[in-house]
């Protein structure tokens, strides 16, 4: 890889990868990026998302689901989640839709499923654009059906965090061959490759504006090579999260994962929900930073934050749901190589909170 030179950006291993990719979630293509922030940047400029629009995103989510909507120029509009999966409320969905929304950009949560099925059908129904922020979801399904395959395009990150990973790194999957082109163009410059820039002595036109979003040929190798371990992966992600449930389940306090019937959790994040609310979560956490246990909140709410507060005009009780869901929840650590004792540990401190 290293010896191979010009192809440090264009090698094989990337189109390899966007093909496994596209192949695993049943779309016909995957384009690479470097992030999945500018996947989604690239997939609302591929879609034709501009000025004057409004895309529908939940406020339960990373911020970067939000931001690209303005990137673009466009006004994100947040709709209220639901407690099943936490993912966007339908209903809310239909009561946000305006004559300039343009797009839903749902998420799915830490490795569950929204109610993509429903979104869809709203988004037919209205003609509208439906874009799949899976960034933590590569493996999930419903009834077989994967993440990722149910809109106009999905992306699918890699960074750090995520179930497999390139260290930094995202996709974009679709069935259109129009998104495609222009994703291919909006990543590298606006360059019409026509031949590898790289290994070619000729010399590429550029057609329209672009980034500099490729990854590297390594990191396509990286990804390749964490896609061979998917299955595995998720597999013992799975497994340590049953234990944990199992265990974690007869505390009253709180309230463990449960996926619905037909939707396969991956479990990116394996999130309780703290029945007494924040004060009690707070101190929970802070216990188990004590312990070196570490925990997160995914996600405070997006239309809370000092931005989109003063940008928007937003304030609390606008998404009663999203806030109330976000007081509770609790990240705790899982990952595939977490032990037993190490699994414990972590319910007996938590259990020991409780019982204090």
């Amino acid at each position: 890889m290293i010896k191979r030179g010009t192809y440090w950006t264009t090698g094989p291993e990337v189109e390899e990868l966007e093909k496994t990719v596209a192949n695993h979630i049943g779309a016909k293509f995957g384009v690479t990026f470097n992030s999945g922030t500018s996947a989604l940047h690239a997939v609302l400029l591929a879609c034709d998302v501009g000025t004057g629009d409004e895309v529908i995103v939940p406020s339960f989510t990373f911020i970067a689901t939000a931001n690209s909507a303005l990137f673009v120029g466009a006004k994100p509009v947040f709709a209220d989640i639901e407690e099943r999966t936490y993912g966007l409320d339908p209903a809310d969905v239909q009561e946000k839709i305006t004559s300039r929304t343009r797009a839903i950009m749902p998420i799915h949560y830490g490795g569950l499923p929204c109610e993509i099925e429903a979104l869809r059908e709203i988004a037919e129904d209205h003609k509208l654009i439906l874009i799949e922020d899976a960034a933590e979801s590569i493996g999930a399904s419903i009834d077989g059906r994967r993440v990722g395959s149910f809109g106009h395009a999905a992306m699918l990150s890699f960074c750090g965090n995520k179930v497999i990973t390139t260290g930094e790194g995202g996709i974009i999957v679709t069935d259109s061959a129009e998104i495609r082109e222009k994703l291919m163009l909006l990543r590298s410059h606006g360059r019409l490759e026509s031949e590898p820039y790289f290994s070619t002595v000729k010399s590429l036109d550029y057609i329209t504006l672009g980034y500099n979003w490729r990854i590297s040929s390594l990191t396509a190798a990286l990804g390749l090579s964490q896609m061979k371990k998917l299955d595995k992966v998720v597999r013992m992600r799975r497994e340590n999260a049953d234990y944990l449930t199992n265990q974690l389940s007869k505390i009253d306090e709180i309230d463990t994962p449960n996926a619905p019937h037909g939707y396969f959790h991956i479990y990116q994040m394996y999130t309780i929900r703290v029945k007494a609310g924040k004060d009690v979560r707070d101190a929970l956490k802070s216990h188990l930073a004590k312990k070196e246990i570490m925990s997160k909140v995914y996600f405070d709410p997006v239309h809370l934050t000092q931005f989109y507060r003063e940008r928007f005009g937003l304030n609390e009780g606008e998404l009663p749901v999203s806030e109330k869901i976000s007081r509770e929840v609790l990240t705790l650590p899982l990952f595939p190589t977490l032990t037993r004792e190490e699994m414990n540990y972590i319910i007996e401190s938590i259990i020991e909170f409780f019982r204090k």
